[in-house]
């Protein structure tokens, strides 16, 4: 008896394993047959016990479709039955999807971020004028607290501007203004102070949690 025992590890390899061994032993048994008319009829019986091991797709459009599919994969398209529909091909259903074209963006100041260029390039769209000149002075700002972020040491607004310069295409210059950027303390200050409300908050609510409540 104990010599009679099946390992899952020695059995066939279930090509669907939803459907479980018994249905696969079925379909391999159809293949067996040597009247095409009892291997149709066969078919049609499992197709049928595959549509009632899954009662709520029924509703699902093309749901036979989908079963009779699923009966010629498992089969491993060596199954010779009539089907409804046509039958699928080992090259269509195991066919690699074309590779996404992902955009490759490789910036040359990739501590900004992509998003500088994007406001940047909007920037670059409006005309000359006092609203123009105060989103380049707050790109610019955002710039150096970008910058400061990746390298925590001060930087100069000449620096900043010249960077803006270079990835304006020369369409913003700053480099002759009088007014200064934010200093670099401020922009770090504002950063630190909502990490410290932050962890604040999570210290009032767990001492609310301690509290004993009668």
């Amino acid at each position: 008896m104990i010599d009679n025992l099946e390992y899952n590890t020695e059995r066939e390899h279930l090509i669907i394993p939803e459907y479980g061994r018994h249905m696969q032993k079925m379909i391999n048994h159809a293949k067996t047959i040597e009247s095409k008319e009892e291997r149709n009829k066969l078919a049609k019986a499992i197709i049928s016990v595959m549509g009632n091991m899954q009662p709520h797709l029924r509703d699902v459009p093309d749901f036979q479709h989908k079963l009779w599919d699923q009966l010629f994969i498992m089969s491993n398209f060596e199954l010779d039955v009539d089907s409804p529909y046509e039958k699928p091909t080992k090259d269509l259903i195991y066919a690699r999807p074309e590779p996404l074209k992902y955009p490759q963006n490789f910036p040359k100041y990739r501590f900004y971020g992509n998003n500088i260029k994007t406001m940047i390039d909007v920037a670059n769209t409006w005309e000359e004028g006092d609203m123009k000149e105060a989103l380049s002075f707050t790109i610019a700002n955002h710039m150096k607290k970008c910058f400061l972020n990746w390298n925590k040491d001060t930087v100069e607004d000449a620096v900043i501007y010249d960077h803006l310069y270079e990835l304006s295409e020369g369409k913003i210059n700053l480099k002759n203004s009088t007014e200064e950027l934010s200093d670099a303390t401020s922009l770090m200050r504002s950063k630190n102070k909502f990490s410290s409300n932050k962890k604040g908050h999570q210290k009032k609510n767990s001492n609310n949690r301690q509290r004993k409540r009668f």
